[in-house]
């Protein structure tokens, strides 16, 4: 049944004459009886009595329009949720863990405190992951650590990072060049941003570099570097700047190599760009 064959029938309740009726709504009298026919066909229930011109609601169209009444109204109220409150909705928003851990909380709790209609459903994940999701059409913006060509992505930059390297070891030489660091390398997993960039920098310099473990997590990498002064990583400068001024963790600079980067947001190019989604990526921006 549709809409508008409920809105007749509803008419036709309060006022049972067809003629007026059809006045009213500035349509024909065949159109009405058509709708209430139509209406009727797929209840398989006779609504009405017929007596003369007139459309007499019966026992069953009484009991018809007490069970439905609120249902009804409540669609149409839909029909104008959007047109009174064009910032509400649900986002699906992931980021890769930099991001996600130490610039998204603020954001995420800042841009609710002003829109409160709005949603967010938050995901922390790769790189690779985002971009499969993003394809898939099962995420409506990622926010992600490294670059990506994909033809059908849109991908606009945020703000550029560093990846710094780390260590426990306050005795170890700054200044140095990176094969000559005797260290056990702690990395991000296989998709991470963090480790693309930080392997891709690497060029030749990659077959000197001993991964001895991975794990998922900044602050677990965190954890062993500072209980184990053999141990070293690459990491985003924003992970690490309570530990370095608190002189927990050192950095090491590098003579032959440095290791930028860039925040990107990205959404499919086939996105839908409603006024909720459009203020939330002028909100990102403004952010970062």
């Amino acid at each position: 049944m549709t809409l508008k064959e409920l809105n007749f029938f509803y008419k036709l309740c309060d006022n049972p004459q067809v003629t007026q009726v059809a006045q009213e709504l500035s349509i024909s009298q065949s159109a009405i009886s058509l709708a209430v026919k139509s209406l009727e066909s797929k209840l398989n229930e006779q609504l009405f009595d017929r007596v003369g011109k007139k459309l007499i609601l019966n026992e069953r169209g009484r009991y018809f329009k007490e069970k439905t009444i609120s249902h009804y109204l409540a669609l149409k109220d839909s029909q104008s949720i959007f047109q009174s409150n064009k910032l509400a909705g649900n986002i699906k928003v992931a980021s890769s863990k930099t991001i996600s851990n130490y610039i998204m909380p603020d954001i995420y709790y800042n841009f609710l405190s002003e829109y409160k209609d709005v949603r967010f459903d938050i995901s922390t994940i790769n790189t690779t992951k985002i971009i499969e999701a993003i394809l898939n059409s099962t995420l409506d913006i990622g926010l992600i650590e490294s670059n990506t060509t994909n033809s059908n992505l849109i991908k606009e930059k945020l703000c550029d990072d560093e990846l710094i390297i780390v260590t426990s070891d306050k005795s170890i030489q700054s200044n140095q060049f990176i094969d000559t660091i005797n260290k056990k390398w702690i990395l991000r997993e296989t998709g991470s941003g963090t480790r693309d960039i930080f392997i891709n920098n690497l060029g030749e310099y990659s077959k000197d570099i001993d991964i001895f473990m991975e794990l998922q997590d900044f602050e677990e990498i965190k954890t062993v570097l500072l209980d184990n002064k053999d141990t070293i990583t690459a990491i985003s400068k924003l992970a690490v700047q309570k530990e370095l001024k608190e002189k927990k963790l050192f950095e090491i600079k590098l003579k032959n190599l440095e290791f930028k980067r860039e925040f990107h947001l990205v959404y499919h190019k086939n996105k839908s760009k409603s006024l909720l989604f459009q203020t939330f990526v002028d909100f990102l921006k403004s952010k970062f």
